[in-house]
C-alpha cells in the first residue's frame, strides 16, 4: 500500500467515524427521549404535545453533543503541543545535555528529515513511568511527538527509534488528522455525562428541600433527567469505545509495518512492544485524560478494556516475529521484576553510545550531545558515518523514474534514515545552532530563501529593509551570505530544522514571519523556481503552523477542476528546465500523457513565470489522492523526461511534492531514499 492508496483509505475511515458518530448520538437521543418522557410524566401528553417534546428534547441533546463537541475541537487547533500538553508534556529544548533528551531529539529530527517533513516539537510525559508514545497535530507542520519517561528510561536507541517511526507512519499518512478530530467528537459525545451529574446533584439537593417541605411530593424530575443522561452518557463512553477501536486497530498494524519499513529492521520495535508487556508499569498512563487519547497511543493506554484500541501485544509482535512465543513474555516479567531494563546501559552494550562520554571543554557540549547522528556508532567524532552515502557533487545526475518516486512518497527506507543522519552531520554545527535557536532562527530561514542571484538578492534585502526594518533585512543578508557554497542537498533539511524554534515564537511575530517569506517571493519577478518553491513551501508550513487546516475534507477538486493550474505547473517546470522551446515542449507533453491520457494540450508557459503557481497551489494540493498521484507522476516525467536527474532538480521535485503534501526522502545513493 503507497501513500495514496494510504489517504485513500484514510477517507474511507473518515466517513465511517462520521457514521459511526450519527448512529451513537441516535443512540443516546433515543435513550434521553425515553427518560425525559417518563421523568415529566410525557406518557399521557396527546400525539402532538408528545411529537413537540421528543422534537424539543432530540434539539437539546444534539445541540448539546455538536457545541461540546465544536469547542473542543476549536481547542485543539492549537496544534499537537497543545494536545501534548494537556496530557503533562514538557518540551525538550533543543539545546539540552541530557543523555536522555539529547538521544530524544536526535531521533526524532533524523526521523523527520528522512520523512521529508518538517521536524515536529518534542515533548516528554515526565510523570508517566509506563512506555507509550504518540504523535498528535492536524498535519505535519503542527504536529508534536510525546513519549513517557518511561520510554526513555527504558527503551534502547534501536527500540526508540521503532517507536518513533511508528509514530511518524502517522504523520506521513493523515493518521493524526483522523486522531483529533476523533478526540473532538467523543468529548461531544462524553459531554452529556458533566451535565448529567450537574443535574443529578441539584435534583438531589432540591429533592431534599422538597421532601422536608411537602412530604407528599412526587420524584424530582430534575434527578430523572441527570440520572438518565448520566445513563445516555455510559452509553456514549460505550459507543465511543467502539468508535475508537473501529478506527484504531488496524490502523496500528500498518503503523508497526511502516516502522519496520522506515528501519529496515524489526527488533527495535518488537524489543519495544515485549517491554511493555514484560514490565509491570506496561504502557499504562496515569492521566485522567487517558481515554481520550486512547487511541492515538504507541500502546494500551489502560490495563483493561471492553473494546481495545489496539490489538493484542502478542499479535502485534507475532506479526513482526512469525516465530514469537508469547511464554516468553513471562520469562521477561520474571527477569525485569528483578532488575528493570535501562536503556542506556543497552545502548553501551550495542555500541550505540559510548560507555563514557568525552568531557567537554569550558563553555562547550560534548560532540555526542551537540548534534542529531553525532552519537556513537553514528558519526560521534561529526563526521560522515561510515555506512552513509557521501553527498554527489550538485552536477550529478542520476537516473529517476516516476514509478519510484511514487512508491518513495512518504515512505522512507533504512538508507534514506542513515542518510539523514549524514546530512546532520554535513550541515556545520554554527548552522545547526542557529537553527535551533528562537532568536536566529527566522533571520537564518530568511537567508536561506534570498536568491543567489547578486540583482535579485539587492532587490531582496531593499524590501526587507523597507518593509521589515533594516535590521531584519540586515541579519537575513548575512545568514545569505554566511551560507554561501552550501550543498543543495543541506539547504531543505536545514530549512525543516528551524520550524520547533519558529513554532516556539508568539504568533505574531510568526505573523511578521509570514509576511517577510511573501516579500522574498515578490520582491523581483525573476526569482528562479527552486528558490520560489521552496520559498513558497516554508511560507506554507509557517502558515500551515499558524492556523491549521481542520476542515473534514481538503481533497475533493479532480482533474478536470484543477486542469488549468496542473497545465501551468508542467508548463513553467518545462520551461525553466530546458533551454530549447522543441525539448520543453517534449517535456510538457511527456507529462501531460500521464496526466490527461489521450489529449492533447498547447505548450504555453505563464507570462509572469513563477509566480502564475501563486493561486495554482491551493487548487492543486486539493486534488484526490488518485488525481494527485498522477499529478506527482507527471511532474516527475516533466523534470526528467530523459529518464535523469540532477541533484538540484531532485531537491526541487522534494519541494513540489512538499507543497502538495506528498513529502520526498532525500536521495541516497542513485535515487530517491
Amino acid at each position: 500500500m503507497n501513500f495514496f492508496e494510504r489517504q485513500r483509505q484514510v477517507r474511507r475511515l473518515s466517513t465511517r467515524l462520521v457514521l459511526l458518530f450519527v448512529l451513537a448520538v441516535i443512540g443516546i437521543v433515543v435513550v434521553v427521549n425515553v427518560a425525559a418522557i417518563f421523568a415529566f410524566n410525557a406518557t399521557a401528553a396527546d400525539p402532538g404535545q408528545l411529537a413537540g417534546f421528543v422534537a424539543m428534547v432530540t434539539v437539546a441533546t444534539v445541540a448539546a453533543i455538536g457545541l461540546a463537541a465544536l469547542v473542543r475541537t476549536l481547542a485543539l487547533r492549537g496544534g499537537g503541543g497543545k494536545v501534548a500538553r494537556e496530557l503533562g508534556g514538557v518540551p525538550v529544548p533543543p539545546d539540552t545535555t541530557d543523555p536522555e533528551l539529547r538521544r530524544l531529539r536526535n531521533v526524532v529530527e533524523e526521523m523527520a528529515l528522512a520523512s521529508g517533513v518538517p521536524v515536529p516539537e518534542v515533548y516528554v510525559l515526565p510523570e508517566e513511568t509506563a512506555i507509550n508514545a504518540f504523535a498528535a497535530g492536524w498535519g505535519p507542520s503542527d504536529a508534536a511527538v510525546a513519549v513517557t519517561r518511561g520510554a526513555l528510561q527504558r527503551l534502547n536507541r534501536d527500540e526508540l527509534q521503532g517507536v518513533i517511526a511508528h509514530e511518524f507512519a502517522h504523520v506521513v499518512n493523515g493518521d493524526m488528522r483522523l486522531n483529533i478530530r476523533l478526540m473532538g467528537l467523543l468529548f461531544g459525545i462524553l459531554f452529556l455525562t458533566v451535565i448529567g451529574r450537574g443535574l443529578s446533584r441539584s435534583g438531589l439537593i432540591s429533592g431534599g428541600n422538597r421532601q422536608r417541605g411537602n412530604s407528599g411530593g412526587g420524584a424530582n424530575p430534575l434527578l430523572l433527567v441527570g440520572l438518565a443522561l448520566l445513563v445516555a452518557g455510559y452509553v456514549g463512553v460505550l459507543a465511543g469505545r467502539l468508535i475508537q477501536a473501529s478506527v484504531s486497530r488496524q490502523r496500528e498494524y500498518l503503523a508497526d509495518a511502516s516502522a519496520v519499513q522506515y528501519t529496515r529492521q524489526t527488533r527495535g520495535i518488537a524489543g519495544a512492544l515485549k517491554k511493555i508487556g514484560g514490565l509491570s508499569d506496561g504502557s499504562e498512563l496515569r492521566s485522567p485524560k487517558r481515554d481520550e487519547v486512547g487511541h492515538m497511543l504507541f500502546g494500551e493506554a489502560a490495563r483493561t478494556s471492553w473494546f481495545a484500541t489496539h490489538p493484542p501485544l502478542a499479535d502485534r509482535i507475532r506479526a513482526l516475529e512469525p516465530s514469537f512465543d508469547p511464554a516468553e513474555l513471562q520469562r521477561l516479567s520474571r527477569q525485569w521484576a528483578a532488575a528493570p531494563p535501562s536503556g542506556r546501559q543497552e545502548d553501551v552494550a550495542l555500541g550505540l553510545a559510548p560507555s563514557a562520554p568525552p568531557q567537554p571543554a569550558p563553555g562547550q557540549t560534548p560532540p555526542d550531545q551537540v548534534a542529531p547522528g553525532r552519537a556513537a556508532g553514528a558519526g560521534a567524532t561529526g563526521g560522515v558515518r561510515p555506512d552513509a552515502s557521501p553527498l554527489p557533487v550538485a552536477g550529478t545526475r542520476v537516473r529517476v523514474a516516476p514509478t519510484e518516486v511514487l512508491g518513495r512518497v512518504a515512505a522512507p527506507t533504512e538508507n534514506a534514515y542513515q542518510h539523514a543522519a549524514a546530512l546532520l552531520d554535513q550541515i556545520p554545527a554554527p548552522l545547526l545552532d542557529r537553527a535551533r535557536d528562537r532568536d536566529t532562527a527566522v533571520p537564518l530561514l530568511l537567508g536561506l530563501l534570498i536568491s543567489a542571484e547578486p540583482q535579485v538578492r539587492q532587490h531582496q534585502h531593499a524590501a526587507l529593509a523597507q518593509q521589515h526594518g533594516r535590521e531584519l533585512a540586515d541579519a537575513a543578508l548575512g545568514q545569505a551570505q554566511a551560507l554561501t557554497g552550501l550543498h543543495p542537498m543541506l539547504v531543505l533539511p536545514l530549512a525543516e530544522l528551524t520550524f520547533p524554534a519558529l513554532r516556539s515564537r508568539p504568533a505574531p511575530e510568526l505573523e511578521s514571519t509570514v509576511a517577510a517569506v511573501f516579500t522574498l517571493i515578490h520582491a523581483d519577478g525573476a526569482i528562479n523556481v527552486s528558490e520560489y518553491c521552496l520559498s513558497r513551501l516554508m511560507l506554507a508550513e509557517i502558515q500551515e503552523s499558524l492556523r491549521p487546516d481542520s476542515r473534514w475534507r481538503t481533497d475533493r477538486r479532480t482533474l478536470t477542476d484543477a486542469r488549468s493550474a496542473a497545465g501551468f505547473l508542467l508548463a513553467t517546470l518545462a520551461q525553466v528546465g530546458h533551454a530549447e522551446p522543441a525539448d520543453a515542449q517534449r517535456a510538457f507533453q511527456a507529462g501531460i500523457d500521464i496526466l490527461l491520457p489521450g489529449t492533447t494540450w498547447a505548450y504555453a508557459p505563464p507570462d509572469n513565470g513563477v509566480l502564475a503557481l501563486e493561486s495554482a497551489w491551493p487548487v492543486l494540493d486539493g486534488l484526490r489522492p488518485a488525481d494527485k498521484e498522477r499529478l506527482v507522476a507527471a511532474v516527475v516525467a516533466v523534470i526528467s523526461h530523459d529518464q535523469m536527474m540532477t541533484v538540484a532538480e531532485i531537491e526541487l521535485l522534494r519541494t513540489i511534492c512538499g507543497l502538495l503534501h506528498c513529502p520526498l526522502p532525500p536521495m541516497v545513493g542513485a535515487g530517491i531514499g
